[in-house]
């Protein structure tokens, strides 16, 4: 027997990859096709030399044959498994259609395979076999929440991209989409989600969508946003939603302010957002009348209050302390960057007595302002727990609804002139007026009187009652210009004001963002005048940043101007440049005035005396 003939014979039943190995089958003469007795003539070999059992039942030849062919297929499938490359039909030829058809189809195959070997007594075991089935569903779920929550983050960082909101922490919550939100996952009451329909809101700013859910999971916060972005109602509403209901626990909130004017409007707000909840909202107006009234004997039925650093400092140097702040569970600072001022204008040091006193455990503070120092910043970083940070667009920037124009006017005359040439053209009231002092704010005052226009002057030096009787006019329209200090600059909501004046040039960056923060909020359109000197360079160029970086157009060699030594920086910000004093008449006719004023007294004087001296005479006569 040649080696042709025993190739033949041991091939038996295999099938042959034609396609891989052609030159082999030409070499060995294997065709195409398996013979029926080629295949018998491998079962005729005696490979054991067994001898062969006689058979004690007679089978017909054809059913012989089937059960031999029945057996050739099942282990020609099996071999055909294990040994060739790529599947194969009875054509010689690959399959056609997609990679996971032919998979399903092969994996049918085998199990059917397995079924039958298993009935024979066979158990075949393979690294290629199918897995169980179980962790494989499980790698699919995980691969399936994987992706889920993988879109999810994809989805919010596009809402916090268009919004313009960049927040900094770790475990930060969604952003609120609408308010009826906070009903639905925070439980809020709902006729706190009526009245903030009833004042107008509809859907949240970008400040509220972050900083709220952060508030309602008990999260300390460091906002930074545009004025006139909604930052009122950001911490008003985590509010009432944390205390829920009244208690005669005593303040269990408490919201300082810089100034009475903003700590007014944000006890006015409460009260519009808590009505119909029963909640106890007060104000400090006398420290007298406080300390009776929220003092030790007091029965304590009082909720949250609002007030501004002074006020609270003297109630709580009294012996017993006039307030009790051991229950505060929020602590609320608005404007803070210049609560953390440091000096005559800032309060600093009674700040840090404040937090002293809000002793509790469960104390949480939230800080809110439009501009930033790194000074707050790092403060935060060192003493709130589990910080997170939340800018609303750059940080320390200007409103982009409003429209900025810087104006040269020569030198300090030059002013006025333009201030005049500005209500002579026509404007749309209200305006307000920003000086650098309340000197100047008076000067100002007495030169507008005169124009024709309703004109009012508000400052620190006026009492309380008058302070009040001015905003109150100006917001009922009664005022069309009032001339302010940087008292006003602070986080005041004058609704409607559509052109602000900075007739004194601000001594920083941070105090023009507030300035003009008056104007242009809630989304309205506003204008932003500036007027500078040539004394007034020194500071330009970061004002003309701001502007440039708000999109309004700047010239550039404002921007080219040499940068501030941080030194000389904060000098003009402590004390800025001395000004000319705001008149009209010469300065001549105002000697010559004086002159004829003292020349008048002196003449007055002398005959005072020589009256005197007559009556004297007069008397000595007669006697």
């Amino acid at each position: 027997m040649d080696a042709v003939d025993l190739f033949k014979r041991l091939g038996a039943g295999a099938k042959f990859n034609f396609k891989r190995f052609g030159k082999d089958a030409d070499r060995f003469k294997v065709g195409r096709s398996q013979n029926k007795e080629a295949s018998k003539s491998l079962d005729e070999i005696n490979f054991f030399g067994i001898k062969p059992q006689k058979e004690t039942t007679v089978h017909d030849n054809n059913s012989e044959d089937e059960e031999s062919e029945n057996q050739q297929t099942t282990v020609t499938e099996k071999r055909k498994r294990s040994t060739a490359d790529e599947p194969l039909n009875k054509s010689g030829k690959k399959r056609k259609g997609n990679k996971e058809e032919t998979d399903d189809e092969e994996n049918e195959t085998d199990g059917d395979d397995e079924r039958e070997l298993e009935k024979e007594g066979i158990r075949w075991t393979s690294s290629q076999d199918k897995k169980a089935k179980g962790p494989k569903k499980k790698a699919k779920d995980e691969l399936s929440l994987k992706r889920l929550k993988q879109l999810h983050r994809e989805k919010l960082n596009q809402i916090r991209h268009s919004n313009r909101i960049n927040v900094h922490g770790t475990d930060i919550p969604d952003p609120l989409a609408t308010f009826e939100e906070l009903q639905k996952e925070y439980e809020l009451d709902p006729r706190v989600i009526q009245n903030i329909k009833a004042a107008g809101f509809q859907t949240p700013t970008p400040i509220q969508m972050q900083a709220i859910p952060l508030m309602m999971h008990s999260r300390e916060i460091l906002a930074c946003a545009p004025t006139g972005s909604g930052k009122t109602m950001a911490f008003c509403l985590p509010l009432l939603a944390h205390l829920r209901q009244p208690m005669n626990k005593g303040f269990r909130a408490l919201i300082v302010a810089p100034t009475r004017e903003l700590a007014s409007q944000t006890h006015r707000e409460l009260l519009k957002l808590s009505e119909g909840l029963g909640f106890r909202v007060h104000m400090i107006n006398k420290g007298v009348d406080a300390a009776k009234k929220y003092g030790p004997k007091s029965a304590k039925k009082f909720d949250i209050l609002v007030t501004t650093p002074n006020r609270l400092i003297y109630l709580l140097n009294q012996d017993p302390p006039a307030v009790d702040l051991s229950s505060v569970e929020w602590l609320v600072v608005d404007e803070s960057d210049k609560l953390f001022e440091d000096g005559k204008t800032g309060f600093r040091d009674q700040l840090a007595t404040i937090f002293l006193a809000c002793s509790s455990p469960k104390i949480r503070r939230a800080l809110f302002s439009a501009t930033f120092t790194t000074e707050v910043e790092q403060w935060c970083k060192l003493n709130l727990d589990n910080l997170v940070c939340v800018n609303i667009g750059p940080r320390n920037s200007a409103a982009e609804t409003v429209e900025q124009e810087l104006l040269f006017v020569g030198a300090e005359n030059g002013k006025l002139l333009a201030m005049r040439d500005l209500i002579k053209k026509g404007f749309m009231p209200p305006m307000l007026v920003f000086v650098q002092s309340i000197e100047r704010a008076r000067e100002l005052f007495h030169e507008l009187v005169y124009e024709g226009i309703n004109v009012d002057v508000i400052h620190a030096e006026r009492t309380q009652q008058q302070r009040d009787n001015v905003v109150n006019s100006f917001r009922s329209g009664n005022i069309w210009v009032l001339i302010c200090t940087a008292l006003m600059a602070r986080g005041i909501d004058f609704k409607g004001v559509n052109l602000v004046v900075n007739y004194d040039f601000p001594a920083s960056a941070v105090e023009y963002i507030h300035r003009i923060g008056r104007t242009g909020r809630a989304g309205h359109k506003g204008k932003a005048v500036t007027f500078f000197t040539e004394n007034d360079k020194p500071l330009l160029r970061s004002i003309a940043t701001v502007i440039k970086q708000a999109g309004c157009p700047v010239p550039d060699y404002m921007i080219g101007f040499k940068k501030l030594h941080s030194k000389e920086r904060h000098r003009l910000e402590k004390k800025p440049p001395k000004r000319t004093t705001i008149r009209t008449t010469p300065l001549c006719l105002i000697k010559k005035k004086k002159k004829t004023d003292k020349g008048k007294r002196k003449k007055g004087k002398n005959e005072a005396t020589v009256q005197a001296g007559g009556d004297k005479s007069e008397k000595c006569t007669n006697n």
